[in-house]
């Protein structure tokens, strides 16, 4: 395709003829990119929102709790109560091979904390260092508990960071001092400052983490714990295996396999796959909204250009008398659907990367708004090729304009 400076000028001139319907045309072709790349940007960013309310967890977990028995069984009638404990976490380690971590957790909600004069309530779970793989810490004073600790059974703790804010308003370390959990005094030796929302047996940041065997004796519950969490190997699919862990705990417990309520499995795998599912409909959506404004813009350049050609039958009949070649009209046409197309939409990309950066400074900065370069090129790519197909009608229209029925016309 042929342009040297003779041809931007005649389409330049012809754009200043119509700029009128052309501002119209154009205003379509940028508002549908703005929309497009907008709401794309803005999806993710929703989506990375989202998400950061589950920062440092496992995304293949899996976490089992008792429940009471709903199916008779064995000559057992049903609402039997029973609990988890130690025996059925050594027994899952041995029959399910596949499984990485299998740790459990005992918790008790609402226990009153105080350091000096200073107070908090939050929840204290006791723990084995291994749980440190299914709900990941972020230490910012200290360490986390070890393996010593629980050997031991030292009465030691790691804080989250509400209840540091709260015990320590000053903002010292507060690792080798001691809170008093209830009756009993713990000696703090780490500050957990993961910020995830999602709650198993509390918030991160109101959690008192404190060594399993200690929790167990301080709460008087033998061997037996409130909740088993698990996490698969690489590759294994844990939404699949809940039917195969109840087996193995009921065998043990005497319940009925097939009794949901007797025993809960929730799988982390599930809510993930939930989220990326609601966002895939998410962009589908978008990217139909999207491209069906910028086809309607791009309908608009084809009328625009259409009347154009109209109003230039007798330019385009003379300039065939005198030797313009049919891929000449043919080209120009096209260049001047293109040009329309690409200035609209380049100025709607860079609005809407403006407004998204807007977003960005108003969630200061802790959520990214923004398109990525495939994006933005897919959008110039979509904006050019709709430009060529925008003009090939007028364009086709213009190339069979002969001289004689020019001037016929005039």
């Amino acid at each position: 395709m042929k342009f040297d400076i003779d041809s931007f000028n005649e389409i330049v001139a012809t754009l200043t003829r119509t700029r009128s319907r052309t501002v119209l045309t154009g205003f379509g072709i940028f508002w549908g990119i703005f929309m497009l790349l907008f709401l794309i940007g803005g999806g993710a960013g929703l989506r990375q929102m989202l998400m950061k309310n589950f920062d440092g967890f496992a995304s293949n977990a899996c976490f089992l709790f008792s429940g009471t028995t709903t199916k008779p069984y064995k000559g057992m009638k049903e609402g039997r109560n029973w609990r988890l404990g130690e025996k059925d976490i050594a027994r899952l380690r041995i029959m399910a091979p596949e499984l990485d971590v299998v740790t459990g957790t005992v918790a008790r909600w609402g226990t009153n904390t105080t350091y000096g004069v200073h107070s908090a309530t939050g929840s204290v779970q006791g723990i084995a260092p291994d749980y440190f793989k299914v709900e990941i810490p972020d230490i910012s004073f200290g360490r986390a508990l070890n393996d010593v600790d629980l050997a031991q059974e030292r009465k030691v703790c790691v804080i989250g960071e509400r209840i540091y804010n709260e015990l320590f308003p000053d903002g010292s370390d507060p690792c080798g001092k001691y809170i008093c959990l209830g009756s009993s005094y713990f000696q703090v030796v780490g500050v957990n400052e993961a910020s995830g929302n999602i709650s198993i047996n509390g918030r991160a940041d109101e959690k008192i983490l404190i060594p399993l065997p200690v929790a167990q004796k301080l709460y008087h519950t033998g061997t037996n714990v409130d909740l088993i969490c698990l996490t698969g190997k690489d590759g294994v699919n844990m939404s699949a295996m809940g039917g195969r862990l109840r087996q193995i705990v009921a065998r043990e417990h005497l319940f009925d396999p097939t009794d949901e309520r007797a025993l809960f499995v929730f799988n982390t795998s599930e809510m993930f796959s939930l989220i990326d599912n609601l966002f895939k409909g998410i962009n589908f959506l978008i990217w139909l909204v999207g491209l069906g404004t910028i086809l309607a813009g791009a309908i608009g350049v084809s009328n625009i250009m259409m009347v154009t050609v109209r109003e230039r039958t007798v330019e385009i009949g003379i300039r065939r008398a005198i030797g313009a070649t049919p891929w000449d009209i043919l080209s120009q046409i096209i260049l001047e659907s293109i040009s329309l197309t690409l200035v609209a939409g380049a100025l709607g990309i860079m609005f809407s990367v403006g407004m998204l950066s807007l977003l960005e400074i108003i969630t200061k900065h802790e959520v990214i708004f923004q398109i990525g370069f495939g994006t933005a090129t897919l959008a110039v790519v979509i904006i050019a090729a709709l430009g060529v197909v925008a003009g090939l009608a007028p364009a086709t229209r213009a190339m069979r304009i002969k001289p004689v029925d020019a001037m016929r016309d005039e």
